[in-house]
């Protein structure tokens, strides 16, 4: 996988250019793309690629001009395809909107040229982000899937097509996929990423994320693009206090996931942290529950124009969550709406004396064949509660598959949480890598 921070140190020091580093891109993509299926479109050129910047002088290739002393120093970024934009087709994963381009950029890829990066293409995303398969491939495997719906995003950082890449998480489409791809993935506190210009699909759940190599990587990137205080390179990470959370779901989990999590746990303590076990109160269980209720409600009040006007375009498995959506009643959508706001007190309550929460990303590592996306089951409660978690790479199952751990942190306090992340990730490296 390419590094994002270490890229971008590196055409900083004059080592590599911005043009460099995209051509790298580029041929990595036509090694790969063939067989993994990452990307809808992409750009194989330059001049194309920085021509969309809005600042003339942006387009200047040459070390020394403004990519490389621009924040993500001309580094190539890939969107899921529910982010408008204005250069490329924005498709949904839809026929309904074959072709489609818009007039403008989504609020992320805008900020994202602003900071320097560079827009290589749109990847496969599952239809209108749905757990629709999309047909993109495990790059660890390519008969297992990459997870969704950011398939093509996780996919193409962890076949090192592109350093970064941005998805979007409803119930697990950032964690899940990072997970099962052996990335980084970042999903920031709800909203902190801006949503304008993107696909709704619920409303009340849709969180903005980043992959990337590592932990320190889709930091650097949120920090730069955002202009928040969120890198995590700078110094050392303080040992966290960290909660071991199973869950209700616990039996759910692989072995493998299982030992996983316990050996994640015992590593981040033979490293210095302090780690407890932590059962999570029963209104979080019923939280989980109401996370369903609100998504299949909101995403067939998303989708009532497509739903409405072209229903025959729109894949059965994504039609009959609409149809379920269509049968909830706004009595029992607000019920739910109530025991999630229950639910955010009583976690706050829960991690008084815990920094962040240890869990797993995923029931286990990615299931064989593409006709599924894999369980968010493990991602629901947090996505609904709007914690920052962060997947957690480095840990493998016996076939060679990424085991992804999942570091969960308190609403807000997402520099907190990566660098718990970074944390535990590096003690995983210093003790497998012994």
């Amino acid at each position: 996988m390419l590094s994002a921070l270490d890229l971008a140190r590196r055409v900083e020091a004059g080592e590599l250019t911005p043009r460099a580093v995209f051509a790298r891109c580029v041929e990595a993509i036509a090694a790969r793309e063939k067989d993994i299926g990452a990307f809808v479109v992409y750009l194989d050129v330059w001049e194309r690629a920085v021509g969309a910047l809005e600042d003339p002088g942006l387009t200047a290739p040459a070390l020394g001009g403004p990519l490389a002393s621009s924040r993500l120093r001309g580094l190539a970024v890939a969107f899921k395809d529910i982010f408008a934009t204005a250069d490329l087709p924005t498709q949904y994963g839809s026929p309904i909107y074959a072709d489609y381009r818009p007039r403008a950029d989504a609020a992320a890829v805008a900020l994202t040229r602003r900071a320097g990066g560079v827009v290589i293409g749109k990847t496969v995303t599952t239809e209108m982000a749905s757990m629709v398969p999309a047909g993109t491939r495990n790059p660890h495997n390519l008969a297992h899937t990459p997870g969704g719906s950011s398939s093509g995003s996780a996919a193409a950082v962890a076949a090192g097509m592109v350093p970064l890449a941005f998805g979007t998480q409803t119930a697990g489409s950032v964690i899940r996929p990072a997970a099962f791809c052996g990335t980084a993935g970042f999903k920031p506190s709800y909203r902190l990423i801006p949503l304008v210009g993107v696909k709704d699909v619920a409303w009340h759940l849709d969180t903005a994320g980043l992959f990337g190599a590592g932990v320190a990587d889709v930091a650097f990137a949120a920090a730069e693009i955002l202009q928040r205080d969120l890198r995590v390179d700078h110094a050392a990470p303080a040992a966290p206090r960290i909660a071991l959370v199973r869950t209700h779901l616990w039996p759910q989990a692989s072995p493998a996931m299982q030992n996983a999590l316990e050996t994640a746990a015992r590593i981040a303590q033979a490293a210095g942290a302090t780690v407890n076990d932590v059962t999570l109160p029963k209104p979080l269980e019923d939280a989980y529950a109401a996370q369903f209720i609100i998504q299949d409600y909101e995403t067939f009040r998303a989708l009532a124009y497509e739903y409405d006007r072209h229903r025959d375009l729109i894949g059965h498995q994504l039609r009959e969550q609409l149809d379920r959506g269509a049968a909830i009643s706004a009595d029992t959508y607000d019920a739910a709406r109530r025991t999630a706001s229950r639910a955010r007190q009583v976690f706050a309550d829960t991690m008084a004396d815990h920094d962040v929460m240890l869990t797993p990303s995923t029931p286990g590592a990615a299931p064989r064949g593409l006709e599924a996306t894999g369980d968010p089951a493990f991602n629901r409660l947090w996505t609904l509660l709007g914690t920052p978690c962060v997947n957690v790479p480095g840990l493998f199952d016996s076939e060679g598959l990424p085991l992804g751990i999942q570091i969960v942190g308190r609403f807000g306090r997402d520099k907190a949480t990566l660098e718990a992340a970074l944390f535990v990730e590096e003690a995983i490296k210093r003790k497998v890598g012994s």
